[in-house]
């Protein structure tokens, strides 16, 4: 039989590369770590690694063992932490994986809230946008991941992959998808700009503009809204920092659109936020795993993000 102590060690072997960087990050002597390989092969009834002087390589059995590994281990983290849940939400923990602009909004409120009210609760946060983030989730890496994606503006004619550059990695029914709020995008001009004090203006009229634009998943979504619009964007400076992006515009470098969350997380000196249309807005989620949809730590933490995008 296969025991997960077992997983944890070749996983750790495959990802580091060597018997003995295995042993440091898991905090045991190499010996320890050869001791349990071997007993993993024979429980296995294959060989599962090949070492070649200093070097370790997984044979094919020992990276099909692997990719089965996340998932098996994610399931055993789910067990564990639901029987701490049980016993009074005394241990546990919750890792957050947010992409930026929610880490400055919406996450701050939840993550308060749940350490005032479980103080034995382990929390953390990481940063990542999607696809990144939903990877992360689906590799054990985290128990919540917050999520955008934009409604689909491509033709007939999209190439291949394009459904999931959409959806952000997360169009799929293997992942449990709580609705937390619609982020619309507006419009940043510089203060001295003739649409600055416009009450709403159509994204056509930037057509002779420069572009500042954001990550790549917003950059590819501009260019498309734009080409709706019958025009081209020109895009001069592409940065994923939101306070980068409103210094540009308010240096009168461009314009830009961004998510109304990212307006609330930056100081927007020498900028104007203005209503655009066609109206486009992204959904925002947080996403976990069904097994561990069900770790009550887990399930609290999706409901005070929750509350926190209703305020």
């Amino acid at each position: 039989m296969i025991e997960a102590r077992h997983l944890r060690v070749l996983r750790a072997v495959a990802t580091t590369g060597s018997f003995s960087a295995a042993a440091r990050e898991l905090g045991c002597t190499q010996p320890a770590v050869s001791q349990q390989m071997k007993a993993l092969e024979q429980s296995a009834g294959t060989p599962l690694l090949v070492r070649t002087g200093r070097e370790t390589r997984l044979t094919e059995a020992g990276r099909a063992l692997v990719r089965h590994a996340a998932g098996i281990l994610a399931g055993l983290t789910a067990a564990e932490e639901e029987i701490a849940a049980i016993a009074g939400l005394r241990a546990g923990r919750v890792r957050l994986v947010s992409f930026p602009s929610g880490s400055s909004t919406l996450v701050p409120t939840a993550l308060a809230g749940m350490r005032a009210a479980r103080p034995g609760i382990q929390i953390s946060l990481e940063e990542a946008e999607p696809p990144r983030s939903v990877e992360m989730l689906r590799a054990g890496d985290c128990e919540i991941a917050l999520a955008f994606r934009y409604p689909e503006t491509r033709g007939p004619g999209s190439p291949a992959g394009a459904d999931a550059e959409a959806d952000g990695g997360w169009g799929k029914d293997d992942l449990v998808v709580r609705p937390l709020l619609t982020d619309r995008l507006v419009g940043v001009v510089p203060e001295g700009h003739p649409l600055a004090d416009a009450e709403r203006i159509g994204i056509d009229e930037f057509a002779g503009e420069p572009w500042i634009a954001g990550c790549p998943r917003c950059r590819r979504h501009l260019v498309e809204i734009c080409e709706n619009a019958g025009f081209t964007p020109r895009i001069d400076f592409a940065t994923d920092d939101y306070p980068a992006v409103f210094g540009l515009v308010g240096a009168g470098l461009g314009v830009a659109v961004m998510p109304e969350l990212a307006v609330e997380s930056v100081r927007h000196r020498g900028a104007r936020t203005v209503p655009v249309e066609p109206v486009v807005e992204r959904e925002v989620v947080a996403l976990t795993l069904p097994d561990l949809a069900r770790v009550p730590a887990v399930a609290e933490m999706l409901d005070r993000l929750a509350a926190a995008a209703r305020r």
